[in-house]
């Protein structure tokens, strides 16, 4: 079945915003989305690398989706291939993917500064979310590289009780209320928080990129460089590789031909850490 491509208003706005939301979406798939999210956690004990989410910091496990190949199948879904191919190309790479039970807030923050090669995330929230209760807050525009101010934003955003006097939940922004069933993405330069959230908000993220020329190919291996810190080897499992038809294929070949540094930075990690990271 063909993507599902975004019409050209929906493609100026988020040109324009950084950002999109798309209630309902997936309302047809989330019940099963939300039991292979439990089914997860379910495998690794009931928490990030067994250990139990305490409600007390977010917990993570990377990769996600590619752990049960029905959420593999998330990327082949028409209406999730339209939204990539709208914005990043038909060639667009698979970048990865989390899962999450949040705690608390969130501060304002950037998934990276991609001042050449866009990044998206898409995200699944699992509960109902208000502006109040955790729901994503994004700043319109933030993710504009080079423009003035999106680049203050940039560097002054951490520090807004002492520059401009507001707690970060004061901070002007869209709200994303959500349902299950909704989607949400954002360009990963976008400014996103999340405030008076619950201990166990359920989340998880497909990330993707434009596929990267052949001179910038460092600039991709640098960026996988992150997947060592959660301890694995491969961006993918073997359960993302192995029910993959040709079209998710030709989204995953990049990576895979640029990840076989990540397995030494992996166990380095693995020997001077007591636990993964949960930044």
């Amino acid at each position: 079945m063909s993507p599902v491509l975004l019409t050209a208003q929906q493609l100026d706005f988020f040109r324009t915003f950084g950002y999109l939301g798309f209630p309902g979406l997936l309302a047809d798939r989330v019940g099963q989305i939300t039991e292979e999210f439990e089914a997860v956690w379910a495998s690794r004990g009931g928490g990030h690398y067994g250990k139990p989410h305490d409600g007390k910091a977010r917990s993570c496990i990377v990769p996600f989706i590619d752990q049960r190949e029905y959420l593999c199948s998330l990327l082949d879904d028409p209406r999730i291939l339209g939204i990539a191919t709208s914005l990043l190309g038909e060639d667009f790479n698979y970048m990865g993917s989390d899962g999450n039970y949040y705690a608390g807030d969130t501060h304002w923050h950037s998934d990276g500064w991609h001042r050449e090669i866009s990044h998206l995330k898409i995200a699944l929230y699992l509960d109902p979310l208000t502006r109040e209760s955790g729901a994503l807050r994004v700043i319109p525009g933030s993710h504009q590289t080079g423009d003035h101010y999106a680049e203050r934003l940039q560097q002054e955003i951490r520090k807004s009780e002492e520059l401009w006097g507001l707690h970060g939940r004061d901070l002007p922004a869209v709200a994303l209320e959500t349902r299950p069933g909704d989607v949400v993405c954002f360009n990963h330069n976008t400014k996103h928080a999340a405030f008076g959230g619950s201990a166990r908000r359920r989340m998880f993220t497909i990330n993707l990129a434009q596929r990267y020329p052949e001179e910038r190919l460092q600039d991709l291996r640098d960026y996988l460089k992150g997947f060592a810190r959660f301890w694995v080897d491969r961006p993918y499992s073997e359960v993302m590789i192995g029910s993959a038809g040709p079209e998710r294929q030709r989204h995953l070949e990049q990576v895979m031909a640029n990840d076989g540094h990540i397995a030494e930075l992996s166990r380095q990690a693995r020997q001077t850490m007591s636990e993964p990271s949960r930044g």
